[in-house]
Parts: C-alpha cells; structure tokens; sequence
C-alpha cells in the first residue's frame, strides 16, 4: 500500500463567549513508514479537535482552555481525500483519545489503552473493526474498500488512517459517518471531502450520518 503525506484542514468546535465557533488550523500529518508504525511531525499549529489553540475567523490566534474535561463538545473528524496520482481515497478519522478508548470499550466490552504500545496489536484489532463499522463509503454510487493502515496518537487526539484500493476518477462521494454515536448522543461527526483539489466540508448531528457531495 502507498504511504501518503496529509494536510488537511482539522475543523473542530469550541466555546467562546458562551456559542460555538468552527476553527480551522492546519497541521501536518505523518507519513507511514515500512513497519507499519506512524512517524508523527506535528507542526506548530496543530490543533487537536477543539484544544490548545485555533485559529480565529479573523486570523487571529487565541489560547483556548487547555485540557477541558469532560469535553464542551463532543467531535470527531473524518478527512477523505481522491489522490488522483494514485487513483485511491485517502482517509485520516481523527477523535480524542479518552472518547475513542471509552467508546471502544463499550463497544467490544475489553480493556482499552491506545498509548500502551503492550497493547497496540489488540487496540489495532479493535481500532480496525471499529471504523469498519462506523464509516462507509460509495463512489459513483459504488461502494469503496478502505483499507487499514494504522493509527497513532497526537497529543489528546488519535488519528485512524486508511486507504482504498485502485478506483476510477470519481464526480459522486457518499459518505456514512457514526464515529463515536455509541457513547455521546450530542457527537457530532465533520466531514472533509477533497476531488481533485475542491474541499467540501460538511458536519452531521448524531443520529444523521449521511454526506453526500458532488464534483
């Protein structure tokens, strides 16, 4: 499978002055090397689905509150991206840590520690089987096989990469996102598609799922 370099905007929500505003910041993410490991090389800027820092509408860089626990807002990104070099999706789900452990325990009933590297075969398994169950995806109205490749952990965050198999340029991406709907009823699921370097961006409130986008 390819190794790919990502760069996408990560939208999260957060609080300020008592209403919600979407930030955006950007961040690079890691590049998988031939172990099968993540490298990781956050940049400055990162931003972890609504922590830290973030940059404002108005360009303007605010602290935020550091470690909010429990989180104001429950939030997960999925970033899905046509790479037309290599005619594959490429796909990067990104959620906290604390949320995605919890929701993996409930889910399968097992001990969950994403950061114990003891434990990084069983929390592949059940990442794998996780995101398989909770994120669809159909190009041209024709389902699409996304591949694990791995996850790894940035700061408070945890990021779950996939891959597609070989598919022909796509004008039509659905995409069924539940990420996290097992433990929050208040999640809410934001969802970057990018074809041919047109980013569309759109979020669904638990129960929907559903995105459809156009190119």
């Amino acid at each position: 499978m390819g190794a790919f370099i990502y760069k996408p905007l990560l939208y999260c929500y957060i609080l300020v002055l008592c209403h919600a505003e979407l930030v955006s910041a950007p961040h690079t993410l890691s590049k998988r090397h031939a172990g099968g490991q993540f490298q990781g090389y956050p940049s400055a800027d990162y931003i972890s689905v609504g922590c830290r820092s973030a940059h404002l509408a108005d360009g303007m860089t605010e602290g935020l509150l550091g470690y909010l626990k429990p989180h104001p807002i429950h939030v997960s990104t999925s970033n899905i991206e046509y790479n037309a070099k290599d005619n594959k999706f490429e796909v990067i789900c990104t959620m906290f840590t604390d949320d995605f452990e919890a929701a993996l325990a409930k889910q399968y009933h097992a001990k969950t520690d994403l950061n114990k590297q003891e434990m990084h075969a069983a929390m592949d398994a059940l990442v794998k089987q996780y995101i398989a169950a909770n994120l669809y995806l159909k190009a041209d109205d024709k389902a699409v096989n996304l591949n694990y490749l791995g996850f790894e952990i940035n700061r408070e965050a945890t990021d779950v990469y996939l891959e597609s198999d070989e598919l022909p340029q796509v004008k039509k991406v659905d995409v069924d996102a539940s990420l996290i709907y097992n433990l929050f009823d208040d999640e809410i699921n934001i969802v970057h598609i990018i074809v041919n370097g047109v980013r569309k961006s759109e979020k669904v409130n638990y129960p929907d799922k559903r995105v459809e986008q156009v190119f």
